[in-house]
């Protein structure tokens, strides 16, 4: 994996992060690390759009972000497990693994 995915995947960890925090953020340093990890991400997230194409990247962060809030409300916050809920999150990263497998690279750089 190269270092623009790299990007993509934190991003998306730190974008579970900041929805959680929306969520259950009761204090000011709870809401501070909530808009700490805001600003992680989305400066992650443009980063790895300058040199990948940004439809790819968007929804490749979008659909880990996605699974990972989902998955950690079930694995922290009590969520109900539903196997239909778990077998759409499974659908849904095939889509964004393959996303990211057919995705060229170059196709994203910008040309100086």
């Amino acid at each position: 994996m190269n270092k623009e995915w790299m990007k993509i995947f934190v991003a998306a960890c730190f974008e579970v992060l900041w929805v959680v925090g929306l969520k259950h953020a009761d204090n000011p340093w709870e809401w501070a690390g909530t808009v700490v990890a805001i600003i992680v991400s989305f400066y992650l997230l443009i980063a790895a759009g300058n040199k990948l194409p940004v439809g790819t990247v968007y929804a490749v962060f979008v659909g880990l972000g996605t699974a990972g809030t989902v998955l950690s409300e079930i694995i922290f916050f009590g969520e109900p497990v539903k196997i239909a809920k778990l077998l759409l999150i499974v659908v849904l990263l095939v889509g964004v693994i393959g996303l990211k497998l057919v995705t060229d690279e170059k196709e994203g750089e910008k040309s100086s």
